[in-house]
């Protein structure tokens, strides 16, 4: 097995100057996987419930994530200028249109000199956040600002929600979560100026962060070893299904208050929860919370039809000696001072950061800069639906990827294709329309545009592969006591190569190139860091920070003959040296003895 466990429940975990010393532990209630759940029917109606439960919310997540699009789209403009020459009469000109980052294609400085702005939406909406401030030219930096207020929300929420779910639990998150994302999310639709909103999308960003990594927590934390990923990816194309439903969602509205209190209002279902959904008994038995932990193992053994006292392993009577022990928990601090699961930890966040954010490279790069246009198609449905069938191509190709080459292999490879990707766009192409089409300008320029577009495709389908890949690897290897606080420091990571792209927006695609060069530098720096991590397909969840420690690295590939790989020194070699008598390094032969038994084997001899 990849995770090396304590045999005996009296042996102490090894020091070794990294991993502090823990107490003495019961060998059955930590091991979950192996005992606790399989005692209780395995995945059976209980678990499948709660699943279901926590997949549900999902798709009403899909529609805050995706918001943005709609809320905060730049629509086409037409300005009418002041009265001329004091006629009183309005001149009007039809306006350029404004991109995504602010732009204004427009040379004519007088452009923003509007005494009024009549606007054509894109998105189904008549009226958005845009449109009713008037978030254009001289005001469209606020546009950006509004942008980074959910994703900076997002990023703070996933990092304090992490530890908060470790310290209290799981469940008293989400539904701490759900209370203020009610309160915040439907205030945004009653905001009186941009400030307002974008302060109020600050906190919702930080609400949607606590119910996001909770669910994803609880999820996992619910299911056996081989259940963990296909669970996973179901959410992912729920999700994806929101993307997908937005549109049309925001066709129904026409307005965008409308729009914001549909998208919340559905989390009123989720207070529900209080009562319906319980706390993690993962979690409850790692931190020792063994009472809780009792009244949970039969309620799920009820659910579940399972007879309790036909105990043969002996799991409700080693709860029963462990119930006066007070609960022990761990903040995510304790990474520091490991040896392999703050590298598994950070390598992870490092690739969830640079798949994010070379995603948004991939897609500024499908732009034409001629017709000065951030879309691909100029047709803000077309454009819409091609980013979210590359998403789910991606979640397609995932699901039999990792089943064949497990997680790291899996990793490992759509990484590779990012890098490649990169690397091809970025150079490659000149070089051959350089060197081959020196003469034929129009030519060279015509294939590096399609060729630009076709990597860029490759491109964010591998890079939105990464990225799920990544915080999905990430809540296998970090152990449970830590577990919130791991996958938010993943989620947090995400969240900074996300923010990238409005930042990139803000200072009107300035830098772009090198902004591309330094995440392309990063995806080959991750190639390297993938093999440092550990497999864990079909591997139990680590409970303790010893556990995730103890996480060893296969190969890659499966080996030809059957058989885990071995140790340098099998069972079956171990050699007892316990009569072997060693001599006292601190208490040397002294010289006078030495000569004396010589002086004797002399005579002897003689």
């Amino acid at each position: 097995m990849a995770v090396v466990r304590l045999d005996s429940e009296d042996r102490q975990p090894e020091n070794n100057g990294f991993v502090a010393s823990e107490s003495a532990i019961p060998k059955l209630l930590w091991d979950v996987d192996g005992s606790v759940l399989p005692f209780l029917g395995g995945f059976g109606k209980h678990q499948k419930q709660l699943v279901l439960l926590t997949w549900i919310p999902v798709l009403f997540l899909g529609f805050s994530q995706f918001s943005d699009y709609f809320l905060l789209a730049q629509p086409n403009s037409t300005c009418v200028y002041p009265a001329v020459n004091g006629t009183g009469g309005a001149m009007s000109a039809n306006g350029s249109r404004l991109h995504a980052g602010g732009e204004n294609s427009s040379d004519d400085p007088g452009h923003c000199l509007c005494a009024a702005w009549t606007y054509e939406m894109r998105t189904g909406l008549v009226q958005n956040v845009v449109t009713k401030w008037d978030l254009v030219c001289d005001d469209a930096w606020k546009v950006h600002i509004a942008k980074f207020s959910l994703l900076v929300g997002s990023i703070f929420g996933y990092l304090v929600m992490g530890i908060l779910a470790d310290w209290f639990g799981r469940h008293l998150v989400l539904i701490i979560s759900v209370v203020f994302m009610l309160i915040f999310g439907l205030t945004v639709a009653f905001s009186v100026n941009v400030t307002m909103f974008s302060t109020l999308r600050f906190f919702e960003g930080f609400c949607l962060a606590g119910i996001t990594l909770s669910l994803y927590v609880m999820r996992i934390e619910l299911c056996p070893p081989g259940r963990r990923f296909s669970v996973t990816m179901v959410a992912s194309f729920i999700v994806l299904g929101g993307q997908l439903l937005m549109p049309g969602l925001a066709a129904l509205c026409h307005d965008w208050q409308v729009l914001q209190a549909v998208i919340i209002c559905p989390f009123i279902l989720m207070m529900s929860y209080i009562w319906i959904f319980p706390e993690s008994l993962r979690w409850s038995l790692a931190t020792q919370q063994y009472k809780k932990s009792k009244r949970l193992m039969y309620r799920i053994a009820k659910k579940n039809q399972v007879n309790t006292e036909a105990d043969e392993n002996g799991i409700m009577s080693e709860l029963e000696r462990e119930l006066p022990k007070k609960p022990k928990k761990t903040c995510i601090v304790k990474m520091v001072g490991t040896r392999n699961l703050w590298k598994n930890i950070v390598v992870l966040c490092v690739n969830s950061l640079a798949g994010y954010g070379i995603h948004h490279c991939f897609a500024r790069s499908m732009m034409d800069p001629e017709a000065q246009e951030t879309t691909m198609f100029h047709n803000f449905y077309a454009d819409y639906y091609t980013m979210a069938g590359i998403a789910v191509a991606s979640c397609l190709a995932l699901c039999p990827t990792v089943g064949f080459l497990g997680r790291r292999g899996g990793l490992l490879m759509f990484m590779i294709i990012t890098a490649l990707a990169s690397l091809l766009q970025l150079g490659l192409l000149n070089l051959i329309g350089k060197y081959s089409l020196r003469h034929d300008t129009e030519l060279r320029e015509t294939l590096n545009k399609n060729f630009s577009i076709a990597f860029s495709i490759i491109g964010m389908f591998s890079s939105h592969a990464v990225s799920n890949l990544s915080i999905f690897f990430c809540t296998e290897i970090t152990p449970t006591v830590i577990r919130g606080g791991g996958l938010g420091l993943v989620l947090a990571s995400a969240g900074f190569g996300m923010l990238t792209a409005p930042i990139m927006e803000l200072h009107n695609q300035k830098g772009y190139f090198l902004h591309h060069v330094i995440f392309a530098c990063c995806t080959l720096i991750c190639i390297i860091c993938i093999l440092l991590l550990p497999e864990s397909r079909d591997q139990n969840l680590p409970e303790t920070i010893a556990d995730g420690e103890n996480y060893t690295r296969k190969p890659l590939l499966p080996p030809k003959k059957g058989g885990e790989q071995h140790l340098l020194l099998t069972k079956t070699e171990m050699r007892d040296y316990s009569k072997v008598s060693e001599t006292p390094v601190q208490q040397p032969p002294a010289a006078d003895s030495v000569l004396d038994n010589s002086t004797a084997n002399g005579v002897k001899s003689s």
